[in-house]
């Protein structure tokens, strides 16, 4: 029986990415609809997907006849509509902390190397892939150093981003760290992230999510 939910998305996309590793942590089938980002102009442009998400940005899920956009938005959904197993801990102040370690990576770090800011980076102010990567590395950086202090000087954090279940920080802790060796930043300057990053690709649910092993990799 064919599965009710369907992730439309792009091999590196780290958001995409992110869902994928939510799914895969609650066990859920999907089918897959690749949307090629370059290919044409970017088929997320086009007018077949952008009547399913007029923002014209990946990821989308669609549950049934329901149309679901933003990466954080579809894990919280994915949590309220499927709580076994949780993506999130039980206590209030708890469940802060993994959004606000969540919401740092996926809002603060990632929008800034994001494909649409360094194509306008380039063809409005000619950065070329030197400016860009140094770009990219300058804002992961900053970021990361922020999230190790955080990480590090916590007594909440265990094997993973929150005690010793992987959960909705580190679905968005590994695609992040994906695009910082993608762009050359060695993960060791950030002990307690690189420590968490292994821990979480040991897992098959994390294995199953990289981007080397979607249908439309290359």
């Amino acid at each position: 029986m064919a599965s009710e939910l369907a992730l439309y998305g792009y091999w590196r996309s780290s958001a995409v990415y992110r869902v994928r590793i939510a799914l895969n942590l609650k066990g859920l089938a999907y089918e897959t609809h690749p949307v090629h980002l370059l290919s044409d102009g970017g088929e997320q442009h086009g007018a077949a997907y952008r009547a399913l998400n007029p923002q014209q940005l990946l990821p989308c899920l669609t549950d049934g006849d329901r149309v679901l956009t933003q990466s954080m938005a579809i894990m919280e959904y994915l949590e309220e509509m499927h709580p076994e197993p949780p993506l999130l801990p039980v206590d209030a102040r708890s469940r802060a902390r993994v959004r606000a370690l969540a919401l740092a990576m996926a809002c603060d770090i990632h929008p800034l190397g994001n494909l649409r800011v360094l194509q306008y980076l380039e063809g409005s102010f000619g950065a070329d892939d030197e400016a860009k990567l140094a770009w990219s590395r300058h804002w992961i950086g900053e970021g990361f150093d922020a999230i190790e202090a955080m990480l590090a000087g916590s007594a909440a954090t265990g094997r993973y981003c929150h005690g010793d279940t992987p959960g909705m920080a580190d679905a968005c802790l590994v695609p992040q760290a994906y695009n910082a060796l993608r762009w050359k930043l060695p993960l060791e300057r950030w002990p307690t992230i690189a420590r968490i990053h292994a821990a979480c690709n040991a897992l098959e649910a994390f294995r199953q999510a990289l981007p080397e092993r979607q249908p439309d990799a290359p």
